[in-house]
């Protein structure tokens, strides 16, 4: 037994650049875990300066110094954040409280629908069960519009708190980009002469990463904005904030969609019943999320992640416990991380065998 450990051992860590590979991971791993609360902005910024750095690209590529190409993608950065924290926000926290304070009409009318029930079907629903399940939802609908209506950014904490953020990022995610390449040159100084594997490994990392982060972001915005004016189009309640619910339920393969299609399809109903308004409301909203997933991801996403749904879903569940929204949305980068550097492990080693 222990020589058989002392032959793995020796198999996948022989090698120093192996070493120095697993080293480096598990140092950047425990740094976001021990202090990812209080490097929150930093680490929020180098993510935002990241998914920058392609438009900085392009614009060098047509010609464009450094430093101007620096400049002008951080302002239109400033221009959406503007956007953002001024116009979204409010609109989306007011349409929350409206939509909060119908929960009690719709649950009323939820009950008045599930008392038929036990006429129809009395071999599977009782009236005390329905009621008992109403009174149920409507204790939980209480502690919800509570826990909204009372929450606000005025206190001293989150008042604080915003104000860093919509400070010290913007300016963090300046300096980022425009000394792109001294901090790059002062981190790898760091590291041992020969990275041959560490570079590999990254070289594969930043392709995949890069592209799935930057082509997620095109498709939140184009989700949001076509669901949008579809909810718009059909005079739907609280469209703002059941587009942005559907533009944000793309980061989760396979489980967003479905569980954001509850709200969409409940206003709806709760607005129209099961009207033809209804039936062309949610048949449009099927509509759009068939073409986000055979058109509009391949078209994004053609060249990167090749992960197998099981791997998707246990890297969200995994990483989404660890960093929250976060490890969430950065699930599948991770995982990705982590099959670059089982796939490129074993290669180095033979190699230098």
């Amino acid at each position: 037994m222990i020589q058989t450990l002392k032959n793995w051992f020796e198999k996948h860590f022989s090698d120093p650049q192996a070493v120095i590979l697993l080293f480096t991971l598990f140092a950047i791993f425990a740094i976001i875990i021990v202090m990812g609360n209080m490097l929150a902005p930093v680490l929020a910024s180098i993510v935002i300066a990241y998914l920058l750095e392609g438009m900085v690209r392009r614009l060098e590529q047509w010609g464009i110094a450094r430093l101007i190409s620096v400049v002008i993608v951080f302002l239109l950065f400033v221009m959406f954040v503007v956007l953002v924290v001024f116009l979204l926000l409010p609109q989306l926290y007011n349409q929350t409280k409206e939509l909060v304070g119908e929960l009690p009409l719709m649950l009323s009318q939820a009950q008045t629908a599930l008392l038929t029930l036990p006429a129809k079907y009395p071999e599977f629903f009782t009236e005390a069960q329905i009621t008992e399940m109403t009174a149920g939802l409507r204790e939980d609908m209480t502690d919800l519009g509570r826990s909204v209506l009372t929450w606000s950014l005025s206190s001293v904490v989150g008042a604080i708190t915003l104000l860093v953020y919509l400070i010290l990022v913007p300016l963090l995610v300046f300096f980022f980009m425009k000394d792109k390449k001294l901090i790059v040159k002062w981190l790898v100084g760091y590291l041992p002469d020969n990275k041959s594997l560490l570079a590999e490994v990254w070289s594969d990392v930043d392709r995949q990463i890069g592209n799935y982060v930057r082509g997620k972001f095109i498709e939140i915005l184009i989700i949001w904005m076509v669901c949008l004016i579809t909810f718009i189009w059909f005079g739907l309640n609280f469209a703002m904030l059941l587009a942005v619910l559907v533009g944000l339920s793309v980061i989760i393969p396979y489980i967003g969609a479905s569980v954001v299609t509850i709200p969409v399809a409940a206003v709806a109903y709760f607005q129209w019943g099961l009207s033809s308004d209804f039936y062309w409301v949610v048949a449009a909203y099927l509509v759009i999320q068939a073409l986000d997933g055979n058109a509009l991801v391949p078209l994004l996403f053609s060249e990167v992640v090749n992960l197998h749904p099981i791997a998707i879903i246990v890297a969200i569940l995994v990483f989404g416990g660890l960093w929250g929204f976060w490890g969430v949305f950065f699930a599948i980068p991770l995982a990705t991380l982590v099959q670059a550097v089982l796939k490129a492990w074993p290669d180095a080693l033979v190699t230098d065998s």
